[in-house]
Order: structure tokens, then C-alpha cells, then sequence
């Protein structure tokens, strides 16, 4: 039984000459769309890849990639700036929440201090438990 012509899938990308690729292009183009091979041209005596021929949604894949991240980029600067105004928002927020508590604790302080008797053990505990709260 007979190979297919189109049935070369290589994942690697064949390179060819220049020369080459001039005599065969209308058969590369060709291959490239039909099978979504990926022809590299190289320089005559010369490894290096100076151009390829592609199939044209890779090509369009590359552009369509750049701009993706572009927009990418564009949206997630956008939520970047968001949460940190509502992470500013948030901190200031707490520390108003912050200052009304240490406020109402401190009346709460002071009532205890005029009910209580003077040297009261009960108190001198709560107000050692409490000491961290009191500084602020």
C-alpha cells in the first residue's frame, strides 16, 4: 500500500536553502496549507533560519498573540489599580474603625476607673490583660 503524499506531519520544521526554496516555493506554500508544515530558508552553506514559511493561521496566531497580551496587560493594570484604591480605601476605613473603638474603649476605661474601688485585683488583671489595647 502506498504513503500518502500529505501524510509528512513532522513536528519539526524542515530548512531548506534558498536556492532551494526558490524552485520548490509554490510547493512549500502549498504543503504549508495543506498540512501546516513549517519551512525554514536558510542562506546557502548557512544553518541559520533567515525565513520561514508558515501556514497563514500561525502567522495570524503570532500577531493575534501580541495583541492578546496587549490587552492582556492593558485589563490587568487596570485591576491592579482598582485594588490598590480599594486596598487604600480598606485602610483607611480600619483605622477610623480603629480610632472609634480605642475611643469607646477608653470611656469604657474611664467609667470603670470611677466605679470601681481604688486597688480593686479584679481590675489591675483586666487592665494587665488588656495592656496592649490601652497604649494606643
Amino acid at each position: 500500500m502506498a504513503v500518502p503524499a500529505l501524510a509528512d506531519r513532522s513536528p519539526q520544521p524542515r530548512a531548506l536553502p534558498l536556492r532551494e526554496v526558490r524552485t520548490r516555493l509554490t510547493q512549500l506554500v502549498s504543503l504549508a496549507e495543506l498540512t501546516d508544515t513549517v519551512t525554514l530558508v536558510t542562506r546557502d552553506g548557512d544553518s541559520r533560519p533567515i525565513a520561514a514559511i508558515v501556514p497563514a493561521p500561525a502567522a495570524r496566531t503570532g500577531a493575534q498573540a501580541r495583541a492578546d497580551a496587549d490587552r492582556v496587560a492593558a485589563i490587568s493594570a487596570g485591576w491592579a489599580r482598582r485594588l490598590e484604591e480599594l486596598h487604600q480605601q480598606s485602610g483607611r476605613r480600619h483605622a477610623a474603625e480603629l480610632r472609634a473603638l480605642a475611643d469607646a474603649l477608653a470611656e469604657a476605661w474611664a467609667e470603670l476607673d470611677r466605679r470601681a474601688p481604688a486597688g480593686d485585683p479584679a481590675l489591675i488583671r483586666l487592665r494587665a490583660a488588656h495592656a496592649d489595647l490601652l497604649r494606643r
